[in-house]
């Protein structure tokens, strides 16, 4: 997904590069374009010569959204006759100083909070694997300790952006758990990548109707991890405000609560849950995705206030993220996305755990070895959908007290416009609307009939 490939060149395939200096598939198709003068390093090229492969990849990809007809395109009129041609048809000279008009960074050194997990693969992976200095930025990835403090830290500035759980921009735009400030969601960081996990004692007792008086950990009281869990054992016969504990403990903590008996379970990040099985103290239950195929989870977040002061910052920002999502997305990047964000500055686990989780082959826990090429996905279009059901969830259990409008809410948190264009300008084609509907254990849910949904289950805080 670089947009710095050289979309005229008819032996290459438009996809990120593997190569140091950024514009090769390989260190050895690196070397050999070395030897024959036609490897130029980003370092060396001027602006306007990187917005003029970045706008022309951008085209390249629209017209030709297949690589075969591409390259059979090229190789039949030439790369200067295929230029000449676009040119007649897109004014690529016009688009290329629009594009650069977008200005430098007002403030290129900027920390972006996380907590060390898989759910934020794209904003670790952009610092070792340079998407933030393709972009130039130099970010500080900050690892936190727990999501209260990746909020306060936020909220006071001591971080740009963060790595935030899906529903808590729209927590902290609603005043819910701290002072009511604008927040937005220009990305969604994973989606899928949880799973609940149950301590060993439990390896015979998997009905969750006879899970009654358990107690289980979530990561914080605004997360899918929360709404989901809440969701299953609804589903299930039981209410979780009274038939079971539910604790917020930070991901990093919960496989040591688990070991010494403090919970009896998690609904937690696929990383936690295979570190739990690793050390011999778990076993995975389920994975998220078997309650809701396609979930997200975490996202990237900033304030409103970020954004309209450093906008070419915000920008960039995006850019690199929506950038570093799509590599993750690629099954063939899971591995040494794993070494990338395996050191202790990072998530501090073991190599062989993040590759279980990324690459989607791992062992349950109970003497078998699994295969799900989707445990966890990478998609950082910010579906306003997926705003409006956690909203739902919000109101179903007394978070959220009265009328909600759940478009506007949704519309002014989740940026899917602006993400729209963010995708569009880096040659990716981004979804025709804003809303989908999708199925959560069998329930379909129609985004424009909130209300109709929350009606329709018994089990709910009472008002």
């Amino acid at each position: 997904m670089s947009m710095s490939d050289d979309p005229f060149d008819a032996d290459r395939v438009l996809t990120r590069s593997g190569c140091a200096c950024g514009w090769h598939r390989s260190a050895a198709e690196h070397e050999q374009a070395a030897r024959t003068l036609r490897c130029e390093p980003v370092a060396d090229l001027s602006e306007q010569k990187r917005n003029e492969g970045i706008v022309a990849s951008a085209v390249m990809r629209a017209v030709f959204p297949q690589d075969v007809a591409r390259r059979a395109f090229l190789k039949s009129v030439g790369a200067a006759t295929a230029l000449a041609a676009l040119s007649q048809f897109f004014p690529l000279k016009t688009a290329t100083e629009a594009f650069a008009d977008a200005g430098p960074p007002e403030k290129k050194d900027l920390k972006v909070g996380f907590i060390p997990i898989t759910c934020a693969t794209p904003i670790i992976m952009a610092a070792p694997l340079g998407f933030y200095a393709k972009q130039g930025l130099n970010v500080e990835v900050v690892k936190t300790a727990g999501w209260a403090v990746i909020r306060d830290k936020t909220i006071n500035k001591e971080y740009d952006a963060a790595h935030m759980l899906a529903p808590m921009p729209i927590a902290i735009s609603l005043g819910l758990g701290a002072n009511a400030i604008p927040f937005t969601v220009p990305a969604i960081e994973n989606i899928n990548g949880q799973g609940i996990t149950l301590a060993m004692k439990h390896k015979d007792r998997r009905d969750p109707k006879d899970w009654k008086g358990m107690k289980f950990a979530i990561p914080f009281d605004y997360s899918m991890h929360n709404y989901l869990l809440r969701y299953y054992l609804a589903e299930h016969g039981l209410d979780p405000d009274t038939d079971v504990q539910l604790r917020s403990v930070p991901p990093p903590e919960m496989v040591a609560n688990l070991r010494a008996d403090n919970i009896d379970g998690f609904l937690a990040p696929d990383n936690i849950c295979q570190r739990a099985i690793y050390d011999g103290v778990g076993f995975l239950h389920i994975l998220s995705k078997e309650i809701w195929d396609g979930h997200p989870c975490c996202s990237f977040a900033a304030s409103r206030e970020f954004i309209t002061t450093a906008p070419n910052s915000f920008a960039a920002l995006t850019r690199a993220i929506v950038d570093a999502t799509g590599y993750a997305a690629k099954a063939e990047n899971r591995k040494q996305i794993a070494e990338a964000i395996a050191p202790a500055n990072y998530i501090n686990a073991p190599v062989t755990v993040l590759e279980q989780v990324l690459t989607g082959t791992y062992a349950d826990g109970l003497g078998g070895v699994k295969t799900d090429p989707k445990r966890v996905d990478f998609d950082p279009f910010p579906w306003q959908s997926f705003a409006v059901w956690m909203l739902t969830q919000m109101k179903r259990w007394g978070q959220i007290k009265g009328d909600v409008d759940y478009k506007a809410v949704a519309e002014q948190v989740y940026l899917a416009t602006d993400t729209k264009k963010v995708m569009a300008e880096m040659g990716l084609a981004p979804p025709a609307t804003s809303y989908k509907s999708f199925s959560v254990m069998g329930k379909s849910f129609d985004p424009a009939k909130p209300d109709d949904y929350l009606a329709s289950f018994k089990i709910r805080k009472s008002s």
